[in-house]
């Protein structure tokens, strides 16, 4: 399971041998299986976890009893609550899994020793944290001042690999929708399409 990992630190650039084996000495590894929380709403964030297989949603649940989406993460990507992670204090949220899942987690202890001894981590989580802080404001934008439509387009061309593994109705509300506006969006989408494209579009 590790050596994804390495592949992606080494994508990153900087680290050495000695390097990966200490974050590696730091680690667990862990399976999760479809449905299982990683997180429930009142615990402390006190990991980041890597994913190595799988995927996942951070989501928090309104006064109203519906669940609004915060964020996925598929390979490659990182999960947590980060603002329990930095602050210590309880979540407001829930990490689940969607897929059978494997990841690589890091205590909160562990990573800070990580950041603190390892110039090229440090950096890593820098780069990562500033992509995260402008996902996080261009998708505030997007939700208030994009239509409908254009906040659909977008997501697929971003992220076509991961709108084919998730449920309609998250997608949904990730993107500030009902389900029903959903719908209706992607029916007029597949119409534009080409015929070919239509065809195999409507095989998925």
């Amino acid at each position: 399971m590790f050596d994804i990992f390495i592949k992606y630190l080494q994508e990153k650039g900087g680290f050495s041998q000695t390097e990966t084996d200490t974050i590696q000495g730091v680690s667990v590894t862990k399976k999760v299986r479809k449905g299982q929380y990683l997180l429930e709403e009142g615990q402390v964030s006190n990991f980041s976890a890597f994913v190595v297989k799988g995927s996942f949603r951070l989501f928090r649940v309104g006064d109203d009893g519906q669940e609004h989406i915060m964020k996925f993460a598929i390979e490659n990507w990182w999960i947590s609550d980060y603002t329990s992670f930095m602050s210590g204090q309880p979540s407001n949220c829930y990490i689940e899994a969607l897929e059978n899942s494997e990841l690589i987690i890091f205590t909160k202890e562990k990573w800070e020793y990580l950041i603190g001894t390892i110039p090229a981590f440090k950096q890593m989580i820098e780069h990562l944290t500033a992509r995260n802080f402008e996902a996080h404001q261009n998708r505030i934008y997007s939700n208030i001042s994009e239509t409908g439509e254009l906040r659909y387009e977008n997501f697929v061309a971003a992220y076509p690999t991961l709108y084919n593994r998730v449920p309609l109705y998250m997608i949904a509300s990730f993107l500030g929708l009902t389900r029903e506006t959903l719908s209706r969006i992607r029916k007029q989408s597949v119409r534009k399409q080409p015929p070919v494209t239509q065809h195999l579009t409507k095989q998925r």
